[in-house]
């Protein structure tokens, strides 16, 4: 693993080689006016790199046709990986916002991130050593670091399409409906074909279809305890899009429905609203959110008490209770001669 120089510098023929190496290592019969229009040259210009390549005894295949265009030979032994300065410290910066604990070198991320940083070349080496022993980074409280066992299975298992099995463990304040693979108990081994693995917001979530609920599911990844592939494959939908179809999952299938009226026009409150809040439709009044909760208290005072609208709970009894006792703590923080009220 080494470094390049400086990023300001033309890139050399060398460099431009390297680049073309990258693109057919990532797509796989690229042609040569891709790679011209990656690179910023002419077509012939991208053909002598891969000539570059071949003299330097790495195996580039080429194809005529409409399929054709350049590719990596099977058995192809890679050069190192060539990181600039700016990349590597780009990279630790990056490991370091998602994984605060790689500071040190008592856990994965840490371990791997301290071999990245002694296989890189002395100078750059030594920034990135700095940048990792005195960088202070705030974990993110919503953050949630699944083992990466547990991921790498899961991504395997979206890989080739298998239906899986999960050990899954929820805990009591977030219930799911009352399905038959969503119950309340706090573990439970539902079988489930899985789309993708999704970020957001500092958590991973593995979308599915539950064969069980005949529903879309998604679970936290961090509380998958173990997955056990099964014999059976199966064919994710057309144009699934993971990350809108996992925002509209997390609104539904929980156990305390919400129906909440706004006195202000759809348009007006859909900025304010996030799809696991649930789903706004037309009311006389204005509009309503019409969704469901595991947990009511969270679903009070952290989505409806930021949304700058009046509003009534119309349905939900779970939900109408935690909105009274918010409503009660904040009349008694404004009360003449006021103590701090019970959480």
């Amino acid at each position: 693993m080494t470094a390049a120089g400086s990023p300001e510098a033309a890139p050399s023929p060398t460099a431009r080689a390297l680049q073309t190496l990258e693109m057919l290592q990532l797509r796989p019969g690229t042609t040569a006016g891709q790679l011209a229009a990656r690179l910023g040259v002419t077509e012939r210009a991208a053909r002598r790199y891969v000539a570059v390549l071949r003299e330097a005894g790495i195996d580039v295949e080429s194809a005529r046709g409409r399929y054709g265009g350049y590719r990596l030979g099977r058995g192809t032994r890679l050069p190192p990986v060539v990181f600039t300065q700016d990349e590597a410290l780009a990279l630790v910066m990056a490991v370091l916002e998602a994984h605060p604990a790689a500071t040190g070198a008592g856990e994965l991320a840490g371990s791997a991130l301290g071999k990245v940083i002694r296989a890189l070349p002395a100078d750059v080496g030594r920034q990135a050593a700095a940048l990792r022993a005195h960088a202070a980074a705030a974990p993110d409280r919503n953050a949630a670091h699944p083992d990466p066992a547990v991921t790498s299975a899961l991504v395997v298992a979206v890989a080739d399409r298998r239906t899986v099995r999960l050990r899954y463990r929820s805990p009591a304040q977030q219930q799911r409906g009352p399905e038959p693979d969503r119950d309340q108990r706090r573990e439970w081994e539902p079988e489930v074909d899985p789309w993708a693995v999704v970020v957001r917001h500092g958590r991973w979530y593995l979308l599915c279809w539950s064969n069980r609920a005949g529903a879309v599911r998604s679970y936290r990844v961090d509380r998958v305890g173990a997955v056990e592939p099964t014999g059976r494959t199966f064919t994710p939908p057309d144009g699934l899009d993971p990350v809108a179809t996992l925002e509209e999952s997390l609104g539904h299938g929980w156990a305390f429905p919400t129906r909440v009226v706004f006195e202000a026009p759809p348009s007006e409150l859909a900025p304010w609203v996030r799809p696991p809040m649930g789903r706004l439709e037309a009311h006389p009044d204005g509009c309503v959110l019409v969704g469901s909760t595991g947990n009511p208290s969270m679903y009070a005072q952290e989505w409806l008490a930021t949304v700058p609208f009046a509003f009534r709970v119309e349905g939900g009894d779970e939900l109408r209770a935690a909105v009274a006792v918010l409503a009660a703590r904040c009349a008694a923080a404004v009360a003449p001669g006021s103590r701090p009220a019970a959480t």
